[in-house]
Formats: C-alpha cells, sequence, structure tokens
C-alpha cells in the first residue's frame, strides 16, 4: 500500500521540479525582435526598443526574472536598464508572466555611442530565481550593431569652413567737401564776403591739393543752385538760374586759373521745398508741427506758399531764420582716394608691414594661399593693432583648418577677450563641436548670427545632434563632405551624390562616403572603385570598412575583401 502511494508522489515532485527548473531553460532568438533591425548611431546615442515573449507554460509562477540588454564588442560591453518580471504566484510589483499563456514585453535600451561599438552585438541576460534558487537561462543574441555612419561627422567637420574676420579695405575711398555760397533776397550776384569765406577758401584751397595728389582723382565739381520757396514760381526760376549762372561761370574761372581740369555739373532748383521741410523739421520754430503738416497735405507751391503765410505767428520767424538759408549755390567737389595696389601691398607686407595701416594688412592675407604666409601676416597685425580681434580670429581659423584645435581654441577666446563678435561666436562652436560639447556648440552657433558660414555651421551641429533633415535644409547647396553625409543620412541619395561630385578638394572622405553611398544604392561599381580611392589615400580607411555594417553585404565579395585586408 505504502509502495503504491509512494510512486503516484514521486511523480508529482519532479513534474515540480520541471516546472521549476528546465521549463525556464534557453529562450530562442525567434521570440525576439528589435527596432531597429541593425543598431545604429543617432546623435552619439544607439537606441533599441526590444519586444520580447515568454512562451505558454514556460514562466515558473513562483519565478522572478531579471532581463538586461548588453552590448557586447570584442574586449568591452555596456548594459542597458534592467527589466523585471515576475509569475503569477510571486507578490511584487512587477510584470507579471502567465504561465499558462506566457507574455509579451516591451523594453528599451539607449547606449552612449564610443567607435567600438561599430562591430558588436547586443544580447539579453537572464537572472532568474525561484525562491532562493537560482536559475540559469542563456543569453540570447537578438540584433547586430551598430551602424555608425553619423558619427562620420567627426572626420569630415575639419573640412567645415570657419569664419572669417574680414577686412574693410578699400581701394577706392569715394570722399566729398562741400561749401555754400549766400544770396540776399531775390539777387543773383556774388557777393566778395562770400567768395571770401573760410568756406570757399577751404573747398578751393581742397581742389588744388587733390589735382596735385597723385593718389587722389577728382570726379566732378557739382554747383546746385537754389531759391527759397516764397515769391513765387516764376520769380524763383529765374533767381535760381541766374544764381547757377553766375557760380559756374566763377568756378570754371577759378579752375582755368588754378590750371585744374576738372568736369563742372551745374542744375537748379527753383523753390527748395526739401530744403525748407529739413530746416523747419530740425528747428525749434512754435507750430512747427503745423508748418509740417500743411507741407504734406498741399502739393501746389502757391497753395503751400500762401497757408504757411496764413500762419501769422511764425511766418516772421521763418522769413528771418530759415529763408535765408536757401537762397544759395551750393558746391560740392567729389573726388577718389586711391589706395595702395595689391602688389605694392603685398611687397609692403613683407618688407615693411609698418607702413600698411590695420585694413591694408588684413588685406594682404587674402593676396596669398600660402596659409604660413597669411599666419606672419595677421601675427604682425597683432602686433601693430593688439585691441583688434579680426587677426586674432583670423589665426584661430588657420589654427583649426590645420587641425590644432587647441591652439585654435587659445586665438579664438584672444579673439572673444577683445570683441564678442558673431565670427569668433562661430568659430568657437565648430571647436566646441569638434570637442563633442554639443550644447556649447549650440550656445556659441546661437550667438553667430549675420555670419555667412553659420548656416554649413549649423549643418554639421544638426547631424552632430541626429537631426538629418534640418541638417539638409541648413546645408542648401553647400558641397562639403558632411553636407553629402546629412544627405545620406536623410535618404537623399541622389542630393547626396550630386554633393559629393561637387566637392571642391574632395578628400578620402569624400571617396569613402561615395562608397557609402554605392553600398546603399547596391552599386557595388561604385562602391569598390570609391573605396579604393578612400584607401590609397588614408590607408586607416581599410579597417574602418572592415567593421563598417553599411559594407556588411558585401562581406564575402572578393573584390571588397581585397580592399580592406
Amino acid at each position: 500500500m505504502i509502495k503504491k502511494l509512494y510512486l503516484p508522489l514521486l511523480l508529482t515532485v519532479v513534474v515540480a521540479l520541471s516546472s521549476c527548473s528546465s521549463k525556464m531553460g534557453e529562450l530562442s532568438s525567434d521570440y525576439f525582435t528589435t527596432t531597429p533591425q541593425v543598431l545604429e548611431a543617432v546623435g552619439g546615442q544607439v537606441s533599441v526598443t526590444i519586444n520580447g515573449k515568454f512562451p505558454e507554460k514556460y514562466f515558473n509562477k513562483k519565478a522572478v526574472v531579471e532581463v538586461t540588454p548588453v552590448l557586447r564588442w570584442n574586449g568591452g560591453q555596456v548594459k542597458g536598464q534592467t527589466a523585471v518580471f515576475q509569475g503569477e504566484k510571486v507578490e511584487n510589483n512587477y510584470q507579471t508572466i502567465s504561465y499558462k499563456m506566457g507574455g509579451n514585453y516591451t523594453m528599451r535600451a539607449n547606449f552612449d555611442y564610443v567607435p567600438e561599438m561599430a562591430k558588436s552585438e547586443l544580447f539579453l541576460e537572464f537572472a532568474a530565481r525561484v525562491g532562493n534558487k537560482t536559475i540559469s537561462i542563456p543569453a540570447v543574441k537578438v540584433a547586430d550593431g551598430v551602424i555608425s555612419t553619423s558619427e562620420l561627422i567627426n572626420s569630415t567637420l575639419g573640412s567645415a569652413t570657419p569664419a572669417t574676420g574680414e577686412d574693410a579695405f578699400q581701394r577706392i575711398i569715394k570722399e566729398a567737401q562741400q561749401a555754400n555760397i549766400m544770396f540776399l533776397i531775390q539777387q543773383a550776384n556774388l557777393r566778395s564776403s562770400e567768395l571770401n569765406s573760410s568756406e570757399m577758401k577751404a573747398l578751393k584751397s581742397q581742389i588744388k591739393e587733390v589735382d596735385a595728389d597723385p593718389n587722389k582723382k577728382i570726379s566732378n565739381i557739382e554747383v546746385s543752385a537754389y531759391a527759397s520757396p516764397d515769391g513765387g514760381v516764376s520769380l524763383n526760376t529765374r533767381l535760381a538760374e541766374n544764381r547757377e549762372g553766375v557760380t559756374a561761370n566763377y568756378m570754371n574761372r577759378e579752375l582755368k586759373s588754378s590750371k585744374v581740369d576738372a568736369i563742372l555739373d551745374s542744375k537748379y532748383t527753383a523753390q527748395d521745398w526739401e530744403g525748407f521741410q529739413e530746416l523747419v523739421s530740425k528747428s525749434n520754430i512754435q507750430d512747427k508741427e503745423l508748418i509740417l503738416r500743411v507741407l504734406s497735405m498741399y502739393k501746389d507751391p502757391a497753395q503751400r506758399e500762401q497757408e504757411i503765410k496764413n500762419i501769422s505767428s511764425v511766418y516772421k520767424r521763418l522769413a528771418d531764420d530759415i529763408l535765408p538759408q536757401l537762397r544759395r549755390s551750393r558746391l560740392t567737389l567729389n573726388y577718389e582716394i586711391i589706395g595702395k595696389s595689391d602688389q605694392e601691398i603685398s611687397s609692403l607686407a613683407i618688407s615693411n608691414p609698418n607702413q600698411l595701416n590695420l585694413e591694408e594688412l588684413l588685406y594682404a592675407a587674402t593676396l596669398t594661399n600660402d596659409a604660413n604666409r597669411q599666419t606672419q601676416i595677421y601675427t604682425q597685425a597683432t602686433r601693430q593693432f593688439p585691441r583688434d580681434y579680426r587677426a586674432y580670429n583670423n589665426l584661430g581659423k588657420l589654427a583649426y583648418q590645420s587641425g590644432d584645435l587647441t591652439k585654435a581654441e587659445s586665438f579664438l577666446k584672444q579673439a572673444a577677450t577683445i570683441k564678442d563678435a558673431p565670427e569668433v561666436n562661430m568659430n568657437l562652436g565648430l571647436i566646441a563641436l569638434s570637442k563633442g560639447d554639443k550644447s556649447a556648440a549650440e550656445s556659441y552657433l546661437g550667438n553667430a548670427s549675420g555670419t555667412n558660414e553659420l548656416n554649413e555651421a549649423l549643418g554639421n551641429l544638426y547631424v552632430a545632434q541626429g537631426q538629418y533633415q534640418r541638417a539638409v535644409n541648413a546645408f542648401g547647396d553647400t558641397k562639403s563632405n558632411s553636407a553629402a553625409l546629412a544627405q545620406i543620412l536623410a535618404k537623399d541619395y541622389n542630393k547626396a551624390k550630386s554633393t559629393l561630385s561637387g566637392v571642391a578638394n574632395p578628400d578620402a572622405y569624400t571617396d569613402y562616403l561615395m562608397a557609402v553611398l554605392g553600398a546603399r544604392t547596391n552599386n557595388s561599381s561604385m562602391l569598390t572603385s570609391s573605396l579604393k580611392n578612400a584607401i590609397q589615400k588614408d590607408s586607416s580607411l581599410a579597417k574602418t570598412a572592415a567593421n563598417d555594417l553599411e559594407f556588411a553585404k558585401y562581406a564575402t565579395n572578393s573584390d571588397f575583401l581585397n580592399l580592406i585586408k
């Protein structure tokens, strides 16, 4: 009897033990899917959503299972956030999984990208226990990773265009000097007091000086004669015309006497309402707003004059203070100051830079493509003009383009102490982005409004942030590696190909991006020819390509293998 009872009891225990251990054994990878299927670095992060399933009659009712995503690579790994699940008889607050029905779950993981992840795999690790007993569940591989094409921004950023502190050099500077000859009311005769005024003496002296100076040239001398608005149109037309004639004749005699060959242009204005309005608006005359309103309301000269005379309280003041100033001929000497030639400036920048002003010295640096020569000129500019930020900024630009970020940042910080200029902020933004500090880069670029190169810099920032379409829009028609990278990441492959073909100075990364484009568009000949060119220019890219999941489906292609070996 005892034996008959013992056998069924033993079978019950075996089944119970089986449900606690063997039933929670290895899980098939078929129970898991990931989004994306192949992991990808976006904005310096590798994010993944994992959908998992515990099958029917798998999850022990008393079990607690911890599930941890782990990204593994050769020599390292990083773990994501653990999710915990419990059986139906466990009294806790974790997600409960039915023994009979099984259960689905979703978990998310986010990893900071490091270059070693380019060749890695995503696993789920399990830690299970029933009471105090630990149960072993083997880890399950759920995804490959990581496509790291977006991280090429760190390599293409060096070809970004920094902002230049532009010179304000003008070879030809237009100048003008004026003098007035005043007339008495209703008269057009030249008075000696006016012809010998300090203004006229200064003008005649300047005409002679400009004519004699080889670096100056007279454009013309203008005579503009006027009559005040009072007195009627017919009278004022005759007065203004006569004033023009006598003034022009006088100036022609003066030019002939001084042996100055210059063009004399003359004209007259019968009623100088424009000058009248300007003088009234600048005066403190009582009711000036009323006078200005009359000018705006009436366009007929006669009606204007009558309406103003009707304002008896102020007309005497106008007659005494404003109208006499409008009875005049204005003489204007227009001339050009002709600066040094490019050859003179280039020569002096080497032999005697102290003979150049700041704008000429900064301009001299633009006359050569030799970075060493430019560095010498900008360094000299900082010595002669230490309180101008542009030379320091431009030294920082040159250092950035040479790849010396430490030196570039030092010069740019010096420039910033002199002036918080947009060009300086933009370049500091590129430095910050190159160092991986996207927050600082965004802050600097936010203070770089007005720089010609800002959109390109913002395009680089947006790529680094994972905002690919926004980057494409910012780059516009820029032909650079970074612009093409943004277009590839935004899947605009035709535009990317056009951009790469238009890069002015293609380098190894121009070819590498074209190879990526070939892989994405199933153009194997483009892939192999472009990758060959890239590796010839930079042999380290062979190893990069060997680990790059962009080329995963070509892993057995003999042409590809020959390139990366």
